[in-house]
């Protein structure tokens, strides 16, 4: 009845091919750990952990098996492993995450399979330090 046959209008992150510094395209493999400072797109396969304090984005044909830990992640994707992001995360029909996530904002769409718990608390310099002793 209601929205039969409509597509809901996604709103794209405004990011410009030119802005993605790093791609690891459909088909391709990578095991290990990697880090980055600018904005990273991943649609093939990853294994090990990922680190950064700017955007990842996971296309649609990513799938994952890893820690991260970002500033944003974008998730089209499947990814098993825990995810912490410092400022949000964006899960993207047909997202499937298997795993926890930590941030303090959170976008899911319909049609994502999220399995894991969801922590949402904004970490101030103060928690952390406290932590970490």
């Amino acid at each position: 009845m209601f929205g039969k046959g409509k597509q809901v209008a996604r709103k794209e992150t405004p990011l410009e091919k030119s802005d993605v510094k790093a791609f690891l395209g459909p088909g391709s493999q990578f095991e290990g750990k990697l880090a980055f400072t600018e904005i990273v797109r991943v649609d093939g396969t990853f294994r090990g952990e990922i680190i950064s304090k700017d955007t990842l984005i996971v296309g649609q044909s990513a799938d994952l098996q890893a820690e991260v830990n970002v500033g944003v992640l974008i998730l089209s994707g499947k990814i098993k492993g825990n995810i912490v992001a410092s400022s949000r995360v964006e899960l993207r029909s047909p997202a499937q995450i298997e795993g926890n996530i930590e941030t303090p904002a959170l976008l899911i769409e319909d049609g994502v399979v999220l399995n894991g718990t969801v922590q949402m608390q904004v970490s101030t310099p103060e928690k952390s330090e406290k932590k970490s002793k």
